[in-house]
This record gives structure tokens, sequence and C-alpha cells, in this order.
């Protein structure tokens, strides 16, 4: 083996839930159903100009010359599967984390710290997310880097130093305008105010996550019948506040002047002013949390 040291941006990206497909359609449908996600994102890599380096089951790894042909085959990869329409009761989404850096290679395959971080990137995505790391963002277009969005610094397993993340909006539409932002414009946190029965206090300024549910754990302990034990959470990313839902039955977010929305294993921005109710929608909640953003 005769390893060479270059840069590239090292791509991976995951299909959402595939433990749960394959529950429910069974291994042959599951396998047709994921094949055509996959194919999908190899045919976006190659439109990219990049190179798929090895298929692992749901996902895929890819490298590029460049890290704006990386940011552009991710988003290409999240448009085309947003759109595909429900199968057999299943709607797929995939998760994507890339990294531009130093790797090394040899016969077009990859090894690294930069393989290391971009793996765990995607391994921190949601469904329907791309996150990438600050050294990435630098090396994008200014008009790549104002698609991008501050997530703070996350630890990152088999690497000392915690790595700055970055979310890249790749939805054209109202809600993510709202959101977006230049890299590094960050210059002050915004508050929010949370309120539950006769209670209402500030999220505190020295924690970046506050838990809700029946557990006594919780920071915020909800009586409702419905929640999970820790059903949500809001994290705190620089200057915005994201509700997080992780439960059984789902959230329920009614932001003022908007449709409620319902969250499951998903993340809402949150804004102005609003309810947020645990496992039941808000009109028959009986232990709901208000938030005003400012």
């Amino acid at each position: 083996m005769a390893l060479t040291t270059s840069q590239r941006a090292i791509l991976f990206a995951d299909v959402a839930d595939s433990t749960a497909i394959y529950e429910m359609l069974g291994d042959a449908t599951a396998v047709k159903s994921i094949d055509r996600c996959i194919a999908i994102m190899a045919d976006a890599v190659k439109g990219a100009r990049g190179i798929v380096v090895k298929t692992i089951g749901d996902e895929i790894m890819a490298a590029f010359l460049t890290a704006v042909d990386a940011c552009e085959a991710a988003k290409a990869m999240q448009a085309a599967i947003s759109v595909l329409p429900v199968s057999d009761g299943v709607k797929h989404a995939i998760k994507i984390g890339f990294h531009f850096g130093a790797v090394l290679e040899d016969k077009q395959d990859f090894w690294g710290d930069g393989v290391n971080v971009a793996a765990r990137l995607a391994g921190l995505a949601r469904r329907g997310q791309i996150l990438t790391s600050l050294a990435t963002v630098e090396a994008l277009t200014p008009q790549l880097r104002v698609m991008t969005r501050d997530m703070d610094d996350h630890n990152v397993k088999g690497r000392q130093d915690a790595v700055r993340v970055f979310e890249v909006v790749w939805e054209e539409n109202n809600d993510t305008t709202q959101i977006v932002m230049p890299v590094r414009r960050i210059t002050v946190i915004g508050r929010l105010s949370l309120s539950h029965i006769a209670a209402t206090f500030d999220f505190p300024p020295d924690k970046g996550v506050l838990w809700f549910g029946r557990d006594a754990g919780c920071e915020m302990v909800i009586a409702e019948k419905n929640a999970s034990r820790r059903h949500a959470r809001i994290e705190r990313r620089s200057v915005q506040y994201y509700l997080v839902d992780d439960s059984t039955n789902g959230t329920y977010v009614t932001i003022e002047g908007d449709n409620e929305v319902l969250l499951r294993r998903e993340q809402l921005l949150l804004r102005g002013r609003g309810q947020i109710c645990l496992g039941v929608p808000g009109s028959i909640a009986t232990d709901a949390i208000t938030f005003v953003c400012s």
C-alpha cells in the first residue's frame, strides 16, 4: 500500500431509520427501497464531479476535489430524496456529513482524520440535515457560505479537539430564509422565556440544553400522561433555540400566526411566541408550555 496525503472533501450519506424500514417492509422490499436511495445519491456524486468510494449497507462514502463540489452534491441528494413519494408507507430521508481536509489516499480509498470527522458529522445529522465543519465552510464560495448556520462546538469521538459544526441549508423556502446567516456573524445570544403552570423563567445562560418530560431528572417535569420520560429538549445553538423531539407520541407546537405542527423525531426553530404540548394536541393538553423568543 502506497499512501499519499492529499486534500479532499469526504462525504458520508446515510438512509435514515433503515432498521425500522427493514422491520416494516421485510428484507427483500427494504433492500430494493434503500438501493433506490443509494442510486440517487451516487448519481448526485457523479453529477458534482465526485467519486463513490464505497457503499456500506444503507450508507454511501464519496470523495471530491473541492468543498464546493461536495456541498453541491449534498444539496442535490437531499433535494432528490425529499421529493420521492411515500412507498409502502415509507417516506425516505437521508442524513449527510462532509468535511474538507487532509486525508490519506491509496487507489481511490481514503483514511485518516478527515474521513473520521466526515463520518462523525453524518452520525450527528438528523433526517433531512446536512452537517459540515468550520474548515469546510471556510473553503466554500461566499454564495454557499451564507447558506450555512453555526451550530457550535461538538465533541467528536476519536478526536481530542471539538469540531465547530455548521448546518448547510438546502431547502429554498420561507422558513429557511428566516434562519440563514453568514458564517461567524453571531454576536448576541437571543432570549427565550418559558412558562409552565405558574412559573416563568429564562433559558439559563450556563446551559445549552433543557429537557422536558415525565422523568424527575428533566429540567421541566410535565405531568401529561402521553409524555415520554425524556420527551423533548430545547437546544441553544448560538443565537437560536431549537425544539428537538425524542418521544414516542410526538410534540405538538403552535407558533403564533401559524397552524399547529407535529414533530416526530424532528426539530423546529423556535421563533416569536407559541405553545409546546407533549404527546397530545394543544386543544386537549392539560400541561402545556408557552414560550417567547426575543
